[in-house]
C-alpha cells in the first residue's frame, strides 16, 4: 500500500454535551430529550416542517447493502451475528470476488438502487485488504452507482486510499450513547469510532453514521446518541437509524423491542437536529410494517436500505418497497440513468 506524506489528522475528542444550546448550534442531551418527550403530533409537525424546508421533492434514496466478507469478526458487539465468539450459525467467508460483487451491484442498480454499500466483517482491515476493496470500489463505481463501504476501524492512510479508489461514503456507526457503549461492546473504545470518522473526513469521504435502538438502553441514551451525531462537525451526510434485529445466540437477543412510536420519535429528532442529512430506515424495518414506516417518512426519513437482506439479516423485498412508496406518493432518487427514471416513474 503506497504511503502518503500528508500529516495525520488530529483525533476527534469525545463530545460532552453542554447544558444548553449555544449560538454555534450544539445540541445538549437535555434539549434532545425535550424533543423526544414532545406530544407526538407536535413532534411530527415540527419534523415534517424541517423536512419540507430542506427536502421538498419527496424523494427517497434507495441504497443496497451487500456483505462482501461475512463472519469471523473478532469484535464482541452484542447485537452482531457476525462476531466469531457468538454461536449464531453465521459461517466465516472470504472476501467476494470482483465479478460476484459486480453482478450484485448491477442487480441492485437494475432494481432502482442508486447507492451500493459493501460491508466486511473486520475489526480493522489490513492494508492488503484495502487494496482488494479498492478494486471492488472501482468496479462498482464504473456502473454509475454511488459507493459506500463499512470495513471497521481505519487508519488515516487507509481512508485516503479508499478515497483515491473512488469511495463516496464510509459507514461507521456510533451505535449508542458513550455512557451505554461498554454495555454493548468491550473490544474497542468509543474514541476509536470517533477517530475513524475523523480519518474518513480528512480524506474527503462523506460520512454515513448512525446507531441502534432497542438494545436495552434508557431514553437518555437515545438522546445521547442523537447528541453525539448532531454535534459532529459537520454532522453526517447519511444517518442510518437501526432497530435491533434480535438474533438468537447474540447477547442482546432477549432485549425488549423498542416501542414503534418511540422509533418514529428517533427519526423525527434526527431530522430536526440534522436537517440536511439523509435519514435512513435501516435494520429492523421488516418488523415495522407499512403504517409505522409511513410515520417514519412523515417524520423525515428519506432513505431506505433496499433489497431482501442487510448483511445477514432480513429486509423487506423490493416489490413490497415499490408498492409502499407508490401508495405514499414518494419517489425514488434519480441520478440521470434511464433505468432509474423508469423505476421512479413506475412508483407514481
Amino acid at each position: 500500500m503506497p504511503s502518503t506524506t500528508t500529516a495525520a489528522p488530529q483525533a476527534i475528542q469525545l463530545h460532552r454535551p453542554v447544558a444548553s444550546r449555544p449560538v454555534r448550534g450544539a445540541w445538549s442531551v437535555q434539549a434532545i430529550q425535550a424533543l423526544l418527550d414532545k406530544p407526538l403530533m407536535d413532534l411530527l409537525f415540527e419534523a415534517q416542517t424541517v423536512h419540507r424546508d430542506h427536502w421538498p421533492k419527496r424523494d427517497i434514496e434507495l441504497a443496497t447493502l451487500l456483505s462482501v466478507k461475512t463472519g469471523g469478526c473478532p469484535e464482541n458487539c452484542g447485537y452482531c451475528p457476525q462476531a466469531a465468539e457468538f454461536d449464531t450459525g453465521v459461517k466465516a467467508e472470504k472476501l467476494m470476488a470482483v465479478d460476484e460483487v459486480l453482478r450484485a451491484a448491477q442487480a441492485a442498480k437494475d432494481a432502482g438502487a442508486t447507492r451500493f454499500c459493501m460491508g466486511a466483517a473486520w475489526r480493522a482491515p489490513k492494508d492488503r485488504d484495502i487494496e482488494k476493496v479498492s478494486e471492488l470500489i472501482g468496479a462498482v463505481k464504473g456502473l454509475g452507482l454511488q459507493t459506500c463501504a463499512t470495513l471497521g476501524m481505519l487508519e488515516w492512510h487507509q481512508a485516503q486510499a479508499l478515497k483515491d479508489a473512488g469511495l463516496d461514503y464510509y459507514n461507521h456507526n456510533l451505535d449508542t450513547a458513550p455512557e451505554y457503549y461498554t454495555d454493548v461492546v468491550s473490544t474497542r473504545a468509543y474514541q476509536d469510532r470517533l477517530d475513524t470518522l475523523q480519518h474518513v473526513r480528512s480524506a474527503g469521504i462523506s460520512v454515513c453514521c448512525g446507531g441502534i435502538v432497542g438494545m436495552g438502553e434508557a431514553p437518555v441514551h437515545r438522546a445521547g446518541l442523537i447528541a453525539q451525531l448532531a454535534n459532529l462537525d459537520p454532522y453526517p451526510e447519511s444517518v442510518p437509524i437501526n432497530s435491533l434485529v434480535r438474533v438468537p445466540g447474540t447477547p442482546l437477543a432477549d432485549s425488549d423491542p423498542i416501542d414503534p412510536l418511540d422509533f418514529v420519535r428517533m427519526i423525527a429528532v434526527a431530522r430536526i437536529t440534522m436537517p440536511r442529512a439523509r435519514v435512513r430506515l435501516s435494520a429492523g424495518r421488516q418488523q415495522l410494517g407499512e403504517a409505522v414506516q409511513a410515520l417514519c417518512f412523515l417524520a423525515g426519513a428519506n432513505s431506505i436500505f433496499y433489497g431482501d437482506k442487510l448483511l445477514v439479516t432480513g429486509n423487506p423485498d423490493v416489490e413490497a418497497d415499490v408498492q409502499l412508496l407508490g401508495k405514499l406518493g414518494l419517489l425514488a432518487t434519480r441520478h440521470g440513468s434511464a433505468s432509474l427514471k423508469t423505476h421512479a416513474t413506475a412508483l407514481t
